[in-house]
């Protein structure tokens, strides 16, 4: 279970990173140019829109790496960057595949606490 973990949390993370490239485009774009805003829309809260793009997909990919060494830490935050991502970005043709991989993830590093290794998980 914990390469199971490791490997969605890495996997969540990547696509994450695209997501996070476009939204951060998007907000600096309506920011820069107010016609693209008043065309396509405003976003409420840029400030956590670029945080949570450059966050989540950093809090999965670290989860994610961290999965089979601590898997309780790992697991929270894998657990933390799929909240973050629903948060910042809602659950949509884009971010459905890494905010269930990354929750997913989540929980199978959290499931692995001892059943693996004679270590738990402190």
């Amino acid at each position: 279970m914990r390469n199971a973990a490791l490997m969605l949390g890495i996997f969540a993370g990547l696509i994450g990173v695209v997501v996070g490239f476009v939204s951060y485009g998007y907000v600096s774009l309506t920011e820069s140019y107010q016609e693209v805003g008043e065309a396509f829309g405003f976003v409420t809260n840029p400030e956590f829109i670029k945080a949570a793009s450059f966050l989540a997909p950093l809090l999965a990919i670290a989860g994610g790496g961290m999965a089979r060494a601590r898997a309780l830490w790992g697991g929270v935050l894998m657990l933390v960057s799929a909240l973050a991502m629903y948060g910042a970005f809602g659950f949509n043709f884009a971010t459905m595949f890494p905010i269930g991989m990354a929750g997913l993830g989540g929980l199978l590093a959290i499931a692995a606490g001892k059943p693996d290794e004679e270590k738990a998980h402190f």
